[in-house]
């Protein structure tokens, strides 16, 4: 009988270690920036537009792109952070899309997000022992008698002494700050964290004290991660899987070694041509941009990018691209990759 049942937990194991934590399909989030004599949304902001990526537990996928293209909106609409427009959200297979605040309360403590400011994302009235074990109480994670001595444990995992539990955020520093936020995130042992650009405000030395703590605690812990940031060697660093964003949105997704490797469309090899090579005997071959950003509430038809790609043709000012797969897991929405414009769009230069 035992080994019946044992062999039960393995096949259910089984199936959710292949079952994605995390699926998004066709996300969007708009913001009403103007309305009419009767309060109707007449205008919207166009946030986050039509995004779909898929993660799998104990993996890491990196949001890249420039400031205002929706990453950080993006990520708090898969927490339902924001109401969305439009698309659907699956957690470990189940539709949390329509779910109200109270039928989301049990899903919380498994998915949490680090911010990216950790000093306004930290209560000033509050120790750190109450920061990081105020949802513990909330949802009973372990009992009151064990309360300081398991916040105790989370505080040292993530780098932090036990004699810091009585001290206040404005005591730290910013490296500090955001293991306290980590330790926060953790604390309620979650299945996915978004972070939201979690090194971008500290030193490089301390953002490789983060990274290889956020790195320590997917190994142990079998978290995902969704890992929002501008900075691509820190992407390259922490990623399995990289997303590209571009005015809300993903223009390509695909393994980081593919992504990083063979950059396919000319706004990623635009952004990685950026990357600095710490070589001064090589030569550099930037690809600049041309022009701003247009408004995501006056988005340009046809492929968004177009107004800024050197290599536009026609079909671009009117029809928007659709999303194809040029090699296996990797998707590009570019029309130079149509079966009819494939001898152009090879993903290096000409």
């Amino acid at each position: 009988m035992s080994n019946v049942i044992d062999e039960q937990k393995t096949d259910v194991s089984a199936v959710t270690e292949n079952k994605p934590i995390l699926e998004v399909q066709g996300l969007k989030k708009y913001f009403p920036v103007e309305k009419d004599f009767f309060g109707k949304p007449t205008r919207f902001l166009r946030a986050v537009d039509d995004v779909s990526f898929t993660l799998q537990r104990g993996r890491t996928i990196g949001i890249v792109g420039e400031s205002g293209c929706g990453k950080t909106t993006m990520g708090r609409s898969v927490l339902k952070l924001h109401d969305i427009t439009g698309g659907r959200i699956f957690f470990d297979g189940t539709d949390i899309t329509d779910l109200s605040r109270a039928q989301m309360r049990p899903y919380r403590k498994r998915m949490q997000i680090i911010f990216q400011d950790p000093y306004s994302s930290l209560s000033p009235r509050l120790n750190i022992g109450e920061i990081i074990g105020e949802a513990v109480k909330v949802h009973g994670i372990v009992p009151p008698s064990q309360y300081r001595e398991y916040v105790c444990e989370v505080m040292q995992k993530c780098g932090l002494q036990s004699h810091f539990y009585d001290r206040y955020p404005h005591e730290f520093s910013g490296g500090q700050r955001q293991r306290i936020c980590i330790a926060r995130a953790i604390a309620l042992q979650p299945e996915l964290i978004i972070c939201d650009e979690p090194v971008s405000a500290l030193d490089v030395s301390i953002q490789a004290q983060i990274i290889n703590l956020l790195k320590d605690m997917q190994e142990t812990m079998n978290i995902a991660y969704v890992f929002i940031s501008h900075d691509l060697s820190v992407v390259e660093h922490i990623s399995d899987d990289v997303g590209v964003m571009y005015l809300g949105n993903m223009v390509e997704k695909g393994p980081k070694k593919d992504i990083f490797a063979n950059p396919l469309h000319p706004y990623t090899q635009a952004l990685f041509s950026a990357i600095p090579y710490p070589d001064p005997r090589v030569k550099m071959h930037r690809r600049v941009l041309t022009g701003d950003i247009p408004s995501p509430s006056n988005p340009p038809a046809g492929c968004k990018f177009h107004t800024r790609c050197d290599r536009c043709m026609e079909i671009c000012k009117t029809i928007p691209p659709e999303t194809r797969e040029i090699e296996p897991d990797h998707f590009v929405a570019c029309h130079l990759y149509d079966s009819e414009n494939s001898n152009n769009g090879n993903g290096h230069e000409e």
